[in-house]
């Protein structure tokens, strides 16, 4: 496994809609692979494959029950409403208030290519919703209310 770099708000790859994953290769297995280690030292709740410079509908989350490894991820059911501050790695030190469903349903393949699906309430939903975005070229800070603020560092 390696570290990857993650984009940063302002790079073009992060505006590009990915393309779906027809096959599972060995390079989509290490690229989730090192998605998550990636995320961990980041210390992320999720990444999408165009924050490491790759256009392919890959994300994978943890919200704190496991990682989730989604391949070609889709929501197809949301219900609820909730608002709260959302931070994104490509896009260090900034958050911002957004509002999303409470409630996602989705579908997605693990990486034998199984059809899967996971619903998930508050972090999870939020999460998910957010990184599926990332697929289709859009950033939280486009739905962010009332502008960006500091992230205040509670470990300094």
């Amino acid at each position: 496994m390696a570290l990857r770099t993650i984009r940063l708000q302002g790079d073009p790859v992060l505006n590009k809609v990915c393309r779906q994953i027809p096959e599972m290769t060995s390079r989509i297995r290490t690229l989730a692979e090192d998605m998550l280690e990636t995320m961990y030292e980041a210390n992320g709740v999720g990444l999408a494959a165009p924050q490491v410079g790759i256009l392919k509908r890959l994300v994978v989350i943890d919200a704190g029950d496991g990682p989730y490894i989604m391949v070609n991820p889709e929501i197809i059911e949301t219900s609820g409403e909730q608002t709260g501050d959302e931070g994104c790695l490509s896009v260090p030190g900034k958050a911002g208030e957004v509002t999303r469903p409470n409630y996602v349903k989705a579908k997605y393949y693990d990486l034998d290519m199984n059809e899967c699906e996971v619903t998930g309430e508050e972090l999870l939903a939020r999460a998910i919703c957010h990184e599926v975005e990332h697929l289709d070229g859009h950033l939280y800070v486009e739905k962010v209310k009332g502008g960006l603020h500091d992230v205040v560092n509670e470990d300094e």
